[in-house]
């Protein structure tokens, strides 16, 4: 099929089934320098469908490294007073969000300090706080987070190709795991959700306890406050307009009790920790933190990253994801979050969802945290889950349930 029809496709399901664009929204685009074209396709696309203003974030990676190696230590943890100012209006004015994941150079910070980038990141995080807890705990904006392919993360996929194979292939991953290449794409998104929402709806009625992942080195039990709500696919502002936070999306997802997690567990896929794909991570967590770890690559950034701050050593998600996913029946690792927590069930250490919690919206930080609810900076996926992996659910009038066997759902 032609490259601009799929494009144009792409740029609708975003802007209509993702960010739910209406006319005179304000909408903001954030990208890497090299997916710009695409940027640009975006606004005119949002500006034909009524946009009030569309703003552009171009990102240089080149330039983010050498604010990492260049700066002063002190200097790293200095953010201007405009950047919470800009995210505190992102949430005053209901902006919509877009974050394009176009990595230019995915490898590019492979041998910085991660100590450094952590602190850097800590700063930034810190700027966008009302963001991430209101904008996006309380879902008081729409926003989506979809991908392009690039040359560099195309050869990572693919690395047999040649960059330019590499990101025509991966082009052509994106376009079938988001259905893209079906004229009805929309239709099929509004039948997937719905699909989505139903596994939801009988999660949720078993009432769980815990969940128990069972598998190779893996043995973890995730308590679930009696107030925890279970989400998936698509989202709704806080004024009632559905939107799509993740294209693609085929997670279930919840907020755990932090306090009960206990027990080992093994990743099945890279995560990238500041700026480093960690690979082989095993985990021990203790009266609901992690005790003990090892990797075979990346071991000093996983280390500086749960030291972030209090609550980045804690489960803030636990999410639930079947080998039926179409990016896990793709059979590659994609190294990009987006695409993989959608590939494998998945724990994320960091803040947890507010929105996951039954009347957060009336309650103190106080009250959250007699729910078991983690606050920390950061919040970084790691899937648990392959063909070999079961999850069972005790539910709290004391039946055990199987909710995956060998990586699949059985509900």
């Amino acid at each position: 099929m032609d490259m601009q029809v799929l494009l144009n496709r792409y740029a609708d399901l975003i802007l209509t089934h993702g960010v739910s664009l209406k006319k005179d929204d304000i909408l903001n685009i954030a990208v890497e320098c090299i997916g710009r074209d695409f940027a640009v396709l975006l606004t005119k696309k949002a500006y034909e469908m009524g946009a009030k203003a569309v703003y552009v974030d171009l990102i240089d990676s080149r330039i983010g490294k050498l604010r990492i190696n260049k700066s002063k230590e002190e200097n790293l943890s200095f953010v201007l007073d405009y950047e919470a100012k800009k995210y505190d209006e992102f949430v005053d004015k209901r902006i919509a969000n877009i974050r394009l994941i176009c990595p230019e150079d995915p490898d590019i910070l492979n041998d910085e300090d991660p100590k450094r980038i952590t602190k850097l990141s800590l700063a930034k995080n810190k700027a966008a706080k009302r963001f991430y807890e209101e904008g996006i705990g309380q879902s008081k904006m729409k926003w989506c987070i979809a991908a392009m392919s690039s040359p560099k993360w195309g050869k990572k996929v693919f690395p047999t190709l040649t960059e330019k194979e590499a990101e025509k292939a991966l082009w052509e991953d994106i376009f079938k795991i988001c259905m893209v290449d079906k004229e009805d794409c929309l239709e099929l998104w509004t039948q997937r959700d719905k699909a989505i929402k139903e596994r939801v709806k009988k999660l949720q009625a078993f009432k769980v306890k815990e969940l128990h992942f069972v598998g190779p080195e893996t043995d973890l039990y995730i308590g679930l406050s009696p107030k925890a709500k279970f989400g998936g696919g698509s989202e709704r502002t806080d004024t009632g307009i559905d939107f799509e936070p993740n294209i693609p999306s085929e997670e279930i997802f919840t907020t755990p009790d932090y306090r009960t997690v206990r027990g080992t567990v093994k990743a099945t896929r890279p995560v990238l920790i500041s700026g480093k794909q960690v690979k082989g991570l095993k985990m021990t967590f203790t009266d609901g933190v992690v005790t003990d770890f090892d990797a075979t690559e990346g071991k000093e950034n996983f280390a500086s990253y749960i030291k972030g701050d209090t609550g980045s050593s804690r489960l803030g998600e636990v999410a639930l994801v079947s080998t039926d996913s179409p990016i896990f029946q793709s059979g590659h690792i994609f190294e990009e979050i987006l695409f993989d927590e959608n590939a494998a069930c998945h724990i994320a250490l960091g803040n947890g969802f507010e929105f996951c919690i039954e009347g957060s919206d009336n309650m103190t930080e106080e009250e959250l945290a007699n729910e078991g609810f983690n606050k920390s900076s950061f919040h970084t996926d790691i899937m648990i889950s392959s063909p070999e992996v079961d999850v069972i659910a005790e539910t709290r009038d004391g039946k055990n349930i199987p909710i995956i066997e060998k990586g699949k759902f059985v509900i």
